[in-house]
């Protein structure tokens, strides 16, 4: 679980998940011997919601007895669709239940009622706490959206593996294609910024597997991957930049064009949000990809897209406008120390006295809201400073966009409070006009957020609580478009 406060600066422009990006499968789970004084074995299936920066999400332990009398314990996050994280501590200590996850560094740590039917405590991450308080159940909630594909499927699906020869590692996905022989048209999906999974799986929800499922019912093949360093793909994404991202999309594309299933010559790539800045650079380096659908994609500079994207969540949250111009403001001099000191060591300086600055001046109370603290400081420094965020603060899509002349879908969504609309599109339609690009349409949704869900207001709060997982709207705009190409 990824603390919401260590991803501070950069929660709005990486899927806004605000408490848990989960990791699977990091830590073995080891087994803690069981304390002589307990009187209750706190063995079970435990659930509870947590609320943090108005999201609620299910929590889900699962507390099992081992031979030797040690505990096995493991974490869920269903409404994130995580499943089986390893604790790594499992202490038990009279009434105490304490609960060390390692591999998200949280800890949960709590007190066995009377009964043994349900524990209060709270749960810490990055120095933050939040009240966790929770009750037995029977079995662990499983959420199951309703366009998700339930087998028997009327197309054929491969589990495949690919090279980046350039990077030195293998990808590894699922290619999708219709019955029959073909060849097909055939795109490839390229998640959003932070570590995805192949089906892009998100609050609860799986995007890429729901789009790839209609695309391939409609004739369109699909591959869909995981990211570099992310289920069964090799590499390591911490020190990669959007340019690395870049090489994997290359070879997604050249993996597509070797099949003899594929049109080699309607080969296209599909990218959501950051993806939306991948796909252009890859068409700019290969003149062989024949389309491009950007949904919900950058055309502005990093920096400003991040101010925007933070006003519009707390604006949206129903903050008040002084504390949104505040916020906005030490925003805009972080940002701006990290985009013009090109030394790590010197901006991490000046950042970290810029944000003492603020803890001067705010109260305990606005420190705990803010997640700001001696703990928490370190951590946003430490992000703020990676490779990525770096390159992201400063990279400008309209360069790239002038360059690019095959056909392009460019989708956002309406209330995209991630993307905004209203001055993304403006700016990616003059790029793609200054490249004479004849061939592109720009649309924007109506009703639809950045995950291109029907909502209400676009917040980020609404994901997990939508079962909606893409519009239908969403999937035939992209599926008629493909196959009304020539």
């Amino acid at each position: 679980m990824k603390d919401p406060h260590e991803k501070n600066m950069e929660k709005c422009v990486r899927r806004t998940t605000f408490l848990v990006t989960m990791a699977i499968g990091l830590l073995v789970s080891i087994p803690q011997r069981i304390s002589a004084d307990t009187p209750k074995s706190p063995e079970g299936i435990w659930i509870g919601s947590l609320d943090a920066m108005g999201t609620r999400l299910r929590i889900v332990f699962k507390v099992a007895t081992v031979a030797g009398g040690g505990w096995k314990t493991t974490l869920d996050s269903p409404d994130q669709g995580a499943k089986d994280i390893p604790v790594a501590g499992t202490s038990v200590r009279g009434d105490s239940l304490i609960l060390d996850v390692a591999a998200v560094r949280g800890k949960f740590e709590g007190s066995l009622n009377a009964s043994g039917d349900s524990l209060h405590g709270k749960w810490t991450q990055g120095g933050i706490s939040f009240p966790l308080h929770l009750s037995r159940a029977v079995s662990a909630p499983v959420t199951v959206r309703s366009q998700e594909p339930v087998p028997p499927l009327p197309y054929v699906s491969e589990e495949v593996q690919f090279r980046n020869a350039s990077a030195g590692f293998d990808l590894a996905g699922t290619f999708t294609r219709p019955s029959g022989k073909g060849p097909f048209p055939a795109v490839a999906l390229i998640t959003g910024s932070g570590s995805q999974d192949r089906d892009e799986s998100v609050f609860g929800h799986r995007p890429f597997l729901v789009l790839s499922d209609h695309l391939t019912r409609k004739g369109i093949a699909v591959l869909r991957f995981d990211d570099r360093g992310v289920g069964k793909s090799g590499g390591n994404a911490g020190e990669a930049t959007t340019l690395d991202l870049v090489t994997d999309a290359l070879a997604a594309v050249d993996y597509l064009k070797s099949r003899p299933d594929v049109n080699p010559k309607r080969v296209g790539l599909a990218g959501h949000s950051e993806g939306g800045m991948i796909a252009p650079l890859a068409a700019s380096r290969d003149r062989g990809i024949a389309f491009l659908v950007l949904l919900a994609g950058p055309a502005m500079r990093g920096d400003s897209l991040i101010l925007l994207q933070a006003a519009a969540i707390l604006k949206a949250s129903a903050t008040p406008d002084s504390t949104v111009n505040r916020t906005i403001g030490v925003q805009r001099r972080i940002l701006g120390t990290i985009v013009s000191v090109p030394d790590t060591a010197e901006a991490a300086a000046r950042v970290r006295m810029i944000l003492d600055e603020v803890l001067a001046r705010i109260s305990e109370e606005e420190k705990n809201q803010t997640g700001l603290s001696e703990e928490t400081i370190p951590i946003q420094i430490r992000q703020m400073n990676s490779p990525w965020f770096r390159f992201f603060l400063a990279y400008d899509p309209a360069p790239v966009l002038e360059k690019i002349r095959i056909p392009v879908l460019a989708l956002w969504g309406e209330k995209d409070l991630q993307v905004p609309p209203a001055q993304n599109l403006p700016l990616m339609r003059d790029a793609l006009a200054r490249a004479g690009n004849r061939k592109a349409e720009l649309r924007v949704l109506p009703s639809l957020n950045h995950l291109f869900q029907t909502c209400r207001t676009g917040a980020p709060s609404e994901y997990a609580a939508t079962d909606e997982t893409f519009a239908p709207a969403a999937l035939n705009a992209v599926s008629e478009w493909i196959l009304s190409l020539k």
